[in-house]
């Protein structure tokens, strides 16, 4: 498996991705994509090494100025047929070593029935800070909202 950065071309697999996993929750439409894009977002697709088809998705928001970074976890999604094969970790690593990077807490809001992504988000550092009533529309379900810190800037020192 590959991870690259996110084409316009790659947008409507996304859409039909995202229309399979959130069926009951205004899954993202092409202009969400697309203006995420146009926003600066950091926005990867997973590919088999054999093939150019797109089989996972995320995107990480950053606000902010240098020294005050925050970043915001969007989505991420794997195609159920390849999902359980570590994809969904990958790309969350990807997102989190950008958001180092820039020594930039992160933030997400997750389904609060959705146990194999909270599970995945709290091996990685995340830890939950609130709950959002009745966040995903139409269906109405809760969500956590789970925060992972900065990673710790080291400055290198000059031999």
């Amino acid at each position: 498996m590959r991870l690259e950065p996110l084409r316009r071309k790659d947008i409507p697999r996304c859409v039909e991705i995202e229309k399979i996993l959130f069926p009951g929750d205004s899954p993202w439409t092409a202009y969400a994509f697309h203006a995420e894009l146009d926003a600066g977002g950091h926005y990867l697709v997973a590919r088999p090494d054999e093939t150019d088809e797109v089989i996972g998705y995320a995107g990480l928001a950053v606000v902010g100025r240098r020294g005050d970074y925050e970043a915001s976890i969007h989505t991420i999604g794997v195609d159920p047929g390849h999902q359980r094969q570590g994809i969904g970790t990958v790309l969350l690593k990807a997102l989190l070593d950008r958001a180092d990077e820039l020594a930039a807490p992160v933030f997400l809001e997750v389904r609060t029935d959705n146990d194999a992504a909270i599970t995945l988000y709290e091996r990685h550092g995340f830890e939950r800070v609130g709950l959002r009533k009745r966040y995903y529309q139409p269906s109405g379900a809760d969500a956590y909202t789970m925060a992972r810190p900065r990673a710790q800037v080291r400055d290198e020192v000059a031999g």
